[in-house]
């Protein structure tokens, strides 16, 4: 059987059943792209190891609080399985017993041991927390990061004595190898939270305010972002990457950013343009373009990202008809509408989309 969206796909369920396949294989794409994203990377991989300064110390923290709360499960286990093993005297009374016996001694002793420890983890928290405040350099890249639900907004400002100009993409943030890069925090919605776990600890963005964060590669890799903030139904689905790349392919990324739209030409892209004008613009932007939407991502470079819809589906020409035709059954709620398509119109807006590189 085929797919009634496209034709030399097998069709996992009725046309006129609910679309589950789509989902299951949006969910899919993202494991398998996050498997993927730096040089065969498992999953694991991005929380048990950094790859960065800003990382290292908040990994070490991690690592010693789990030892803390493992040591007391085994502790209160152990004492927990005595207690119910040893056989109580005859008439036992707790308030007789304990004072007769020493018992209030283990009491005192105990709870002198769990203030210790607690008191030693807090003065290691704030430890971490002065140690990765900020970067021994001061960062030369300031990067505005503003998350909308359910993306990524990501802005390169003019940075002054460069005069480099503005880049604005989505969902999929480029640093400079070894040098430490200043991350502006926004929300233009509700709280969400910005957290890379191999290059830095989270940190959340609030309506109304900025934070700041910074982070820093020591390896050329591409590094999974994730919102760790409830936020709404797809907070699951808001991921992004960093793409740490070495300097010159970072200057030659972002140059290439800077460029407007390239020109659409034969009569297919210049017929999906305008279709784009009708049917996206109102949201959507491309530079050098009329179309100047802000309330979804800037699509000029789409073609150069790796994954779509904040890492729901890898960055494909199916893919993308898929996410433009089906998103509320692929993202449901997002504010992305599925926009039907007739075949020819699917086959120009196809073919314009593929200019944007």
């Amino acid at each position: 059987m085929q797919s009634a969206r496209h034709p030399d796909r097998t069709r996992c369920v009725p046309v006129s059943g609910p679309r589950r396949c789509a989902r299951v294989a949006a969910w899919l794409s993202v494991l398998l792209a996050a498997s993927a994203g730096a040089a065969g990377a498992t999953p694991l991989d991005y929380f048990l190891h950094t790859a960065g300064p800003a990382a290292a110390p908040t990994m070490r923290l991690g690592w010693a609080l789990t030892a803390l709360v493992v040591a007391v499960v085994i502790i209160v286990t152990v004492l927990l399985a005595i207690a119910i093993v040893k056989p109580r005297p005859t008439g036992f009374a707790l308030d007789a017993v304990l004072p007769e016996r020493g018992g209030m001694r283990w009491v005192y002793i105990g709870t002198t041991l769990s203030s210790v420890a607690l008191m030693a983890a807090l003065i290691y928290s704030l430890v971490v927390l002065e140690t990765v405040a900020a970067p021994e350099r001061r960062p030369e890249l300031t990067i505005v990061v503003t998350a909308y639900d359910w993306w990524w907004k990501v802005e390169y400002p003019d940075d002054g004595p460069t005069s480099a100009p503005v880049v604005v993409t989505a969902n999929e943030i480029h640093i400079p190898v070894g040098e430490p890069v200043r991350i502006a925090l926004r929300s233009a919605d509700v709280v969400h939270a910005f957290w890379v776990p191999q290059l830095a600890g989270k940190t959340q963005t609030i309506p109304g305010q900025t934070n700041e964060q910074w982070i820093e590669a020591d390896r050329v890799g591409v590094y999974r972002g994730q919102c760790t903030q409830f936020c709404g139904v797809q907070h699951a689905h808001m991921a992004f990457e960093v793409v740490a790349q070495r300097p010159e392919a970072f200057a030659a990324w972002r140059a290439a950013q800077a460029q407007p739209a390239a020109a659409t030409p034969d009569a297919d892209a210049a017929a999906g343009k305008r279709l784009f004008a009708a049917r996206c613009a109102g949201c959507h932007s491309v530079r050098g373009t009329p179309a100047d939407g802000m309330q979804a991502p800037d699509l000029t470079h789409l073609g150069t990202r790796r994954l779509l819809a904040a890492g729901t589906l890898t960055n494909t020409p199916g893919h993308q008809l898929d996410w433009i035709q089906h998103a509320q059954e692929i993202k449901p709620d997002s504010l992305m509408p599925s926009i039907p398509l007739s075949v020819t119109d699917a086959a120009v807006l196809s073919a314009y989309l593929a200019t944007l590189r």
